[in-house]
């Protein structure tokens, strides 16, 4: 008998799991998440060494799985990582990578988990640099930011944005939705919102050069009340 033959056989955990999030809990948290991955997509439309999702579950051990202890951020974005669907995040089918940032919308049922029990999780498991909640009723939004292995908060700017150097983006409130605001404070649009915004400054072009010509034309009718012939100008 050799050594290979009495060594005990290894069970590696599954990695090709389902997420088993339950359903959303109002049109708020859906939209909201919406914003959060669409406008992400857009702006790194270039990228392809990340990965953002909403309400999908993450395992994290082969112990959470026989409690069915299940974790689902409404929103995490994991960086350096092939950009590919899933069905779930398998953190040890993921080269043992976490989230770098999650974000959680607050409701009233689970305003509480997500404040301590969540909170405590993403800073002593999963170790996430940049952690954030949202209330989409009250707007409160608050930010931390993983400091010799403690969560410290992350301090507004003059317009309440609060700043993740992971996403290299501030977090703020538009229209009563947490959106990415640039380096430089300019939100980061929703493809409807950029889309509106050329049909605007292509109508705005049109509208102009139709001005520019009405004003050739008053000119020139000027000069020839004057006597003056405009093509001669």
């Amino acid at each position: 008998m050799t050594t290979l033959d009495i060594l005990p056989e290894v069970t590696c955990p599954p990695t090709d799991l389902w997420s088993d999030e339950p359903p959303l809990e109002s049109d708020l948290h859906l939209q909201q998440i919406t914003i959060l991955i669409g406008c992400l997509e857009r702006l790194w439309q270039e990228r392809n060494n990340y990965y953002a999702s909403g309400n999908l579950t993450i395992y994290y051990n082969e112990e959470q799985l026989k409690k069915r202890d299940f974790c689902g951020p409404d929103f995490f974005v994991v960086l350096d990582t092939k950009k590919r669907p899933r069905k779930s995040w398998v953190v040890w089918g993921e080269q043992g990578k976490y989230p770098n940032v999650i974000v959680e919308i607050l409701s009233d049922s689970t305003a509480n988990i997500d404040r301590n029990k969540k909170k405590i999780l993403y800073q002593n498991t999963f170790r996430t640099p940049n952690y954030f909640w949202f209330d989409p009723e009250s707007l409160e939004l608050q930010g931390f930011r993983l400091i010799a292995g403690q969560y410290q908060a992350i301090p507004a700017n003059e317009n309440g944005y609060l700043w993740s150097e992971q996403l290299e983006l501030y977090l703020g409130i538009f229209e009563r939705k947490l959106r990415y605001f640039t380096p430089t404070g300019e939100l980061v649009l929703t493809a409807a919102e950029a889309e509106l915004q050329e049909r605007e400054a292509k109508e705005q072009a049109i509208l102009e050069k139709e001005q520019a010509i009405l004003e050739r034309e008053r000119l020139a009718q000027k000069l020839r009340e004057l006597g003056i012939d405009p093509e001669t100008i």
